[in-house]
């Protein structure tokens, strides 16, 4: 009889460890859309775009998807402010956005789309903001530490640029605003 107990008290913790372990595994992500699927979103609820311009040779873009991209207090801002879309500038895919049709161009190499997001400045990774009607806000080239991405992207996101230059919101408000991320970034 003791031996029944025993097994069915390492049946209990060994269940115990494994929901720890599932639980520890499910932790948060960018919510990734196709700009096709974020321009649909954006006609039913607007919200600004972010467009992650990438190739899978680029080393830096996977250094931003595993450094930028992983950090909670990111995570958290993009989800709740932003549609994320991740968009291979070397597609072979047809883009189709609203009632526009982007192609891959071989003479380029790059995808149309691609083309008309970083304004033929092909440079990786480019991270693009659009406004609620898809209208360019800005293309930035090159990799953003958590840091860094998460002052310019609360900056745009939070409309700061229409009421004060960078720098003085990267000294003032953002210290002043999100003074609870600055640790966690």
């Amino acid at each position: 009889m003791k031996k029944i107990y025993l097994f069915i008290a390492l049946i209990s913790l060994s269940g115990g460890v494994f929901a720890q372990q599932k639980t520890a595994s499910a932790k948060k992500e960018v919510e990734w859309l196709t700009i096709q699927e974020a321009y649909a979103r954006t006609q039913k609820e607007p919200r600004k775009t972010i467009v992650d311009v990438y190739t899978a040779w680029c080393g830096w873009c996977k250094v931003m998807d595993r450094e930028t991209y992983t950090n909670p207090e990111v995570i958290d801002y993009l989800n709740k402010n932003f549609y994320m879309v991740k968009l291979d500038a070397e597609s072979k895919q047809d883009i189709i956005i609203g009632n526009t049709k982007y192609i891959f161009d071989a003479n380029s190499g790059a995808n149309q789309a691609a083309i008309a997001l970083l304004q033929g400045k092909m440079s990786y990774p480019t991270t693009v903001f659009l406004d609620a009607q898809y209208n360019m806000i800005q293309p930035l080239p090159g990799y953003l530490n958590a840091k860094a991405f998460h002052e310019i992207v609360t900056y745009l996101g939070g409309d700061y640029n229409k009421k004060e230059p960078f720098e003085q919101y990267k000294v003032g408000t953002y210290k002043e605003v999100f003074k609870n991320a600055l640790p966690k970034l």
